[in-house]
C-alpha cells in the first residue's frame, strides 16, 4: 500500500480553485487529516502509514498551502470556506467507492458513511465546525492541540509563523528559518525534518519560498471574539465554545503540555461536555505535536480503532 496524490476542484465566492490531497490505503473506513495554518498535507505522512492498513487516510492541503491553488481574492480565505472545501472532498472520498451521497444529505447516516477527523490547530477548528453541524459526517474528532477558545497572544505567535520574507537565497536558509518556526513541535530526526523541508519549501524563480501563501492571514471573517471569558480570567480571542457545545461525538485531545494556544484551563473546560472527551498530553513540547512518533501515534490510532 502507498501513497497517491490527487485534486479535485472546489467552488469559493470567487469563482472554482484546485484542493490537492493524498491518499492512502484501501479500508471502507475513512479518516481525513487537516493540517495547521500555514502547514500542508504531508505533515500527516507518518500517520497516515501507520494508519493506512485499517483505515483510508486522505491528508488534505487547505486553499493557499502545499499543492492546492493560491485563491486570487485574499479575503476568500476564511473557516467558511475551508469548510466548504472540506465538505466537498468529503462528499469525494466517500461516494467513489460506495455512491453513498444521497444517502448522506437524506438524513439516514451509518457507520459506513461516517469519517473520522484529525485536525492539527486550524485543521481542528475546522473539525469542530464540521462536526457541530447538523447530520455531520464526523464520527469521532482528534484535536492536535487547539480547542474553543484561543487566545489573542497566541494567534499573533501562530501568525509570526507566517515567514514574512517571500523568498530565501538557498534552500538551507529557508530550511533553518523552518526548523526554528516548527522548534515547539519537540524532538524530530534528521529525516523528519528534511521531509518537512521539503514539502514546505519550492524553488522560484528568485530563489525559494515557502508552499504558502503569505496573504492568508488577509481575512477578517475567521470568527474572532472581542473578548472570552476562560476560567477566571477575561481574555482576548477566537471563541467558539456556543459550537463546541453542539459537538456530539467521541473527542481525543492532543495537547503539548507548554503549549500556549491550547491552555490548561480550556482543557478542563472541554472536559466537561461530554464523558466521551479525552485528553492526551505529551511533555516538553509546545504547539503542536509532530504526530510523527510512536508515543503520539498510538494514541490517535488506539481512539479511532476502538469500537463505538
Amino acid at each position: 500500500m502507498g501513497m497517491t496524490s490527487r485534486r479535485f476542484a472546489s467552488l469559493g465566492p470567487h469563482g472554482f480553485h484546485r484542493i490537492a490531497y493524498t491518499d492512502w490505503g484501501a479500508s471502507s473506513r475513512v479518516v481525513v487529516c487537516m493540517h495547521g495554518l500555514t502547514r500542508n498535507s504531508r505533515d500527516f505522512d507518518w500517520l497516515a502509514r501507520a494508519l493506512q492498513r485499517d483505515r483510508r487516510v486522505v491528508c488534505m492541503d487547505a486553499a493557499g498551502r502545499g499543492e492546492s491553488d493560491w485563491l486570487e481574492h485574499k479575503e476568500d480565505y476564511t473557516f467558511r470556506q475551508y469548510q466548504a472545501d472540506a465538505a466537498a472532498l468529503i462528499a469525494r472520498v466517500t461516494t467513489q467507492e460506495r455512491g453513498l451521497l444521497s444517502s448522506w444529505f437524506g438524513g439516514s447516516e451509518s457507520a459506513e458513511e461516517a469519517v473520522d477527523w484529525v485536525g492539527t490547530s486550524m485543521g481542528g477548528l475546522v473539525g469542530i465546525l464540521l462536526a457541530a453541524q447538523p447530520r455531520s459526517p464526523i464520527r469521532r474528532l482528534v484535536l492536535n492541540d487547539v480547542g474553543p477558545f484561543i487566545s489573542w497572544a497566541a494567534l499573533m505567535r501562530i501568525k509570526g509563523y507566517m515567514m514574512t520574507r517571500a523568498t530565501y537565497a538557498t534552500f538551507e536558509e529557508a530550511e533553518a528559518v523552518l526548523r526554528q518556526a516548527c522548534a515547539s513541535w519537540g524532538a524530530m530526526s534528521d529525516e523528519q525534518w528534511r521531509h518537512l523541508a521539503r514539502h514546505s519549501i519550492r524553488q522560484t524563480g528568485d530563489g525559494f519560498g515557502f508552499a504558502c501563501d503569505p496573504r492568508i492571514a488577509d481575512a477578517t471573517s475567521w470568527g474572532f471574539a472581542p473578548e472570552a471569558r476562560v476560567g477566571n480570567r477575561n481574555l482576548l480571542g477566537l471563541e467558539l465554545w456556543g459550537v463546541w457545545e453542539r459537538v456530539r461525538c467521541p473527542v481525543l485531545i492532543l495537547r503539548g503540555k507548554d503549549s500556549e494556544v491550547l491552555l490548561a484551563e480550556t482543557v478542563r473546560r472541554m472536559l466537561g461536555r461530554d464523558a466521551r472527551t479525552e485528553v492526551v498530553e505529551f511533555a516538553g513540547i509546545g504547539h503542536a505535536p509532530a504526530l510523527m512518533s510512536r508515543e503520539q501515534i498510538e494514541p490517535i490510532r488506539a481512539f479511532l480503532l476502538s469500537r463505538d
